[in-house]
């Protein structure tokens, strides 16, 4: 009986471990050509958005508010990620008008949404005939541990820009402090 207890312990001690956020990742811009490694971007923050498909109206518009965010403080980096194919990312692209393309922060792909599930964003969530992750927010600070995170319960369950930057205003550390001055 102790054997089976201690075999059950190290195996959720074990799951626990390989749950932990990826320490580097690459993501590749379907739309723009570019390639982000979080290992090239040591001493800044990255905020990881997690989107839900391209077809989402809340997050064209969340994209945009923090894309206006991200443009007053370069020691942010900001990421949008989307689940969608290469070919799904570019038909919603030529969707767009030129102007409204030209706002647009840079979309990386989440092939398949690896990254959301290896960062634990629960997924389960309905959408569009579709099971996806829920749309999410991860801090990373400028080693790329988590500072913080914000899981929304719907497409429209977003946290706000103003949150977000009083939120990371109390974090604490090296990294933060240049945020906090500008």
């Amino acid at each position: 009986m102790r054997t089976h207890t201690l075999v059950a312990l190290v195996l959720v001690l074990s799951n626990m471990a390989s749950a932990a956020n990826p320490k580097d990742f690459t993501l590749y811009s379907p739309t723009h050509d570019k390639t982000f490694r979080l290992s090239e971007h040591k001493g800044k923050i990255v905020v990881l958005h997690f989107l839900l498909k391209t077809e989402c109206p809340f997050c064209l518009k969340y994209t945009h508010q923090y894309a206006e965010l991200a443009d007053k403080n370069p020691n942010v980096i900001h990421l949008f990620l989307k689940p969608d194919s290469d070919a799904e990312i570019k038909a919603w692209a030529e969707k767009l008008d030129a102007e409204d393309l030209s706002k647009l922060p840079v979309i990386y792909r989440d092939p398949d949404a690896s990254l959301a599930t290896q960062f634990g964003i629960a997924d389960g969530y309905k959408f569009h005939g579709q099971t996806v992750h829920y749309p999410a927010l991860v801090v990373l600070d400028g080693n790329h541990e988590e500072l913080f995170r914000y899981v929304g319960k719907s497409n429209a369950d977003r946290l706000k820009t103003t949150d977000f930057v009083k939120k990371l205003a109390g974090t604490k550390g090296p990294q933060t402090e240049a945020i906090q001055k500008d």
